[in-house]
């Protein structure tokens, strides 16, 4: 059995829900918020450059993504609608986020709330 990291076997990006769904080739399937893709950019921008420094963002909830481009065969970039593009989200990066969506949402939430952010609800 191989530890390498599936491929995407296919990346939808739904505008007007703001979801991007990605197929992988094992057959497990992931549809990830638009505003949850942004938040977690692995981007220096959101990660900072070392451990501490990460940034929470917030106002993100109308963010879209306006494209999708691949990156060789290992990631895409996603151009957001804020401006955002400077995140490369590698096939590893990608899976751990459809992996660990609820996990890493509850936690972006939790500290949204001990910043005393009050989010608001992404409109339809």
């Amino acid at each position: 059995m191989s530890d390498a990291i599936p491929v995407p076997s296919e990346i939808r990006l739904h505008r007007k829900s703001k979801v991007l769904e990605v197929a992988w080739e094992d057959g497990t399937r992931y549809s990830l918020p638009c505003e949850y893709l942004r938040v977690y950019s692995p981007s220096a921008e959101v990660r900072g450059h070392g451990p501490g420094q990460e940034v929470l963002l917030v106002g993100k909830e109308q963010v879209g993504i306006r494209a999708v481009e691949p990156v060789g065969n290992y990631a895409v970039k996603f151009i957001f609608d804020d401006g955002h593009d400077s995140g490369l989200y590698g096939w590893g990066y990608l899976r751990w986020l459809g992996e660990n969506h609820e996990e890493n949402w509850a936690t972006y939430l939790q500290r949204l709330a001990e910043a005393g952010y009050k989010r608001k609800e992404a409109r339809p």
